[in-house]
């Protein structure tokens, strides 16, 4: 040491210093990004009794809110707003806004259920049906709240599947929702077990079903024709054509299949992507490889109605395959499906491959 300049080692001595401090001060400012971020994307729920919602905010600011108030016969989450600010999900009934489209009234939100439950149609029952017709269709009833947790971002409910002939309990309903936030990602886990309550439980194959959501016009795929549907029960609605000023709207699957050639076709996840006002946003809807049915079939059409359904195939395989699923009394299953809304930039493949990964393990 005797033989080691003293100028050299205090130079030496003051840059280990300045390492070390700088090391420091890099792992405050990573670990105060990160307290940040947790903090933007902290959930919270807040219950409205006077309206029979509880609305789901992230950083204070409406995500959705799970809706329970009887407008529709379902329990659904409307609306649906990405982190920028933009409502994803078309306004008729609840809230319409100029130039939408006004047709299957029973298209409200984000919603599950499916068209024929041992001959009763969940799928298209609302406020419109006759009250003559009302014994065709069956109705969802929330019942309780099981847990609300503001850090785990878990809202839990229980509710039940009636059929309309003698307000018989026919699926006890339970669902979880996970609501989070990655960068301009909001994300919904949806898990919802299903318990018959009788025997049988059968889920007849039917196109109706069985996560679906209708969206904002924006999101629609431009067309220039007026087109006409009929429900399970043979009823009719035309779809007009209305001006394609705006709208962008585009499916892209997993399996590499763009707009219509989505509808009726096997795939992972899909993804509804457009420009809306100036901005890219999209939903991606996600399968699971544990759900009956996996691969899904998906219900997803031009007109704004986005769905998938893995108890349907037999209508959409053109009688290649049959499912007709059935549930024995007290014999459970459960569906999981991921919902991404996002806006500021296109997902690509890779990113939604990697989201189903994640997902799925």
């Amino acid at each position: 040491m005797s033989n080691f300049p003293k100028n050299t080692f205090c130079s030496c001595l003051v840059i280990i210093l300045l390492m070390f401090s700088c090391k420091e001060k890099k792992e405050n400012v990573a670990n105060a990004s990160k307290e940040v971020m947790r903090e933007s994307s902290k959930v919270s729920f807040k219950k409205d009794d006077a309206n029979k919602k509880i609305d789901i905010k992230i950083d204070g600011e409406l995500f959705t809110s799970y809706v329970f108030d009887g407008k529709t016969p379902k329990p659904i989450l409307y609306p649906l707003i990405t982190k920028s600010g933009k409502t994803v999900t078309r306004g008729f009934p609840y809230e319409p806004r100029p130039n939408e489209r006004v047709d299957h009234p029973h298209h409200v939100g984000l919603w599950l259920n499916y068209g024929d439950i041992n001959g009763f149609d969940f799928w298209n029952n609302s406020y419109v049906i006759p009250e003559k017709e009302k014994l065709k269709y069956g109705t969802i009833f929330h019942e309780e709240i099981i847990e609300s947790d503001d850090d785990s971002g878990i809202l839990k409910i229980k509710a039940s599947w009636r059929s309309p002939i003698g307000e018989l309990d026919m699926l006890e309903e339970v669902t979880e929702f996970k609501f989070s936030e990655e960068g301009d990602t909001r994300i919904i886990d949806r898990s919802t077990t299903l318990t018959a309550l009788i025997d049988p439980v059968t889920f007849k194959d039917n196109k109706e079903g069985m996560l679906g959501v209708r969206v904002a016009r924006e999101l629609e795929l431009p067309t220039e024709k007026p087109a006409i549907y009929t429900d399970s029960e043979g009823n009719v609605t035309e779809v007009k054509a209305i001006n394609n000023e705006g709208i962008s709207g585009n499916y892209f699957s997993s399996e590499g299949l763009t707009g219509n050639d989505v509808w009726g076709t096997r795939n992972k996840w899909v993804k509804l992507e457009g420009d809306f006002d100036g901005e890219i946003v999209s939903i991606t809807i996600l399968d699971n490889d544990k759900n009956v049915g996996f691969p899904t079939y998906w219900h997803a059409r031009d007109y704004g109605l986005f769905a998938a359904n893995p108890l349907g195939q037999e209508i959409f395989s053109e009688g290649k395959e049959v499912l007709n699923f059935k549930l024995r009394k007290g014999e459970s299953t459960t569906f999981n499906y991921r919902i991404l809304i996002h806006n500021g930039s296109e997902l690509s493949e890779e990113v939604l491959n990697q989201s189903f990964i994640d997902f799925n393990h």
